[in-house]
């Protein structure tokens, strides 16, 4: 278990990446005519997009991929300079036993205006040599000349589904024992992004010895689980504030984030037996509390004041 999961399960093969059926077989064939022309990523975290960077890599260039693969992140170095030096320098080079090099920009919209408009002139003068590969997360923030020079593909989230699909033969390749609530619970927590789901899943199983339960996953994740504010969210609507101030520093005191407790009281309202505009009512008072928690307020006080306007307004 030393070695990081999300390496060593990362796909080798276009067949074996998650999610992304269609933007894969475009990009299969790009790769088998060895005509790839420059292409922009955009998509949430963990959802393939760096992994496509890779599969493309090792397909064209073989055992000589290290040689003409070259990978930064703009969010550690955002200015002009990685630019001019870094992939000015590599993409004026040769490539090894390859028509073209591959420069993969990843977070991509993290430079500055500056250093993308130094980009656009780089991509146009060493385009016969070099190819550009940009993952981001939003393609807006990427100015439209760069766009323009792209084939752009939008990766989506991957469904739940498909990550306990994932999470199910990992598991059963490190012989672990997890049971289907614990997958579903980990499919649901990383909101889509598959790395996050392995490594939580890694995280479970050096916690656990190897038997992995739905409690353990929410333990690890340090996220609360969803009866525990269901409870709480009944008994403030009922106008039992302190019960549900109790349950609250309780679920606190386990090191669960505000924030994405707060989020979590928006789903059990939504997913909760309450009238249509009861759940109008609270959802808008969620929404205030939410943006206070984001504005520096702090979140105990915060959800304290929810659930005691959820009291008064039953």
């Amino acid at each position: 278990m030393h070695s990081l999961w999300t390496e060593k399960y990362r796909p080798k093969e276009f067949e074996d990446v998650v999610g992304q059926e269609h933007i894969v077989a475009s990009i299969k064939n790009f790769v088998e005519a060895k005509q790839v022309p420059h292409l922009l990523f955009a998509g949430p975290a963990g959802c393939g997009k760096s992994t496509l960077a890779l599969i493309i890599a090792r397909k064209l260039f073989g055992e000589f991929w290290r040689q003409n693969f070259l990978e930064l992140n703009a969010s550690d170095e955002r200015g002009i300079a990685v630019v001019r030096i870094k992939i000015k320098d590599f993409a004026r080079t040769r490539s090894v036993n390859a028509p073209f090099k591959i420069i993969f920009l990843d977070e991509a919209d993290a430079l500055t205006s500056e250093a993308q408009n130094a980009l656009r002139r780089t991509m146009e003068t060493y385009s016969e040599g070099c190819r550009f590969i940009m993952g981001c997360n939003y393609s807006s923030k990427i100015i439209e000349p760069i766009q323009s020079r792209c084939a752009v593909f939008r990766f989506k989230s991957i469904s739940p589904e498909e990550i306990a699909r994932r999470l199910k033969i990992i598991s059963e390749k490190e012989n672990l024992s997890v049971d289907e609530a614990a997958l579903e619970s980990l499919a649901k927590i990383s909101s889509g992004d598959i790395r996050r789901a392995i490594n939580l899943l890694q995280a479970c199983a050096n916690l656990s010895g190897g038997k992995i339960n739905e409690s353990t996953v929410y333990k690890v994740a340090l996220e609360v689980q969803p009866k525990d504010v269901a409870e709480m969210v009944r008994s403030a609507v009922a106008g039992n504030f302190i019960a549900a101030r109790e349950r609250l520093q309780k679920i606190l005191s386990d090191g669960t984030d505000g924030s994405d407790l707060v989020k979590e009281v928006g789903r059990q309202i939504l997913n909760g037996e309450f009238s249509e505009q009861q759940k109008a009512k609270l959802i808008e008072r969620v929404g205030e509390f939410e943006w206070r928690i984001a504005q520096g307020g702090d979140p105990q006080v915060q959800l304290e004041a929810l659930l005691a306007n959820m009291a008064i307004s039953k």
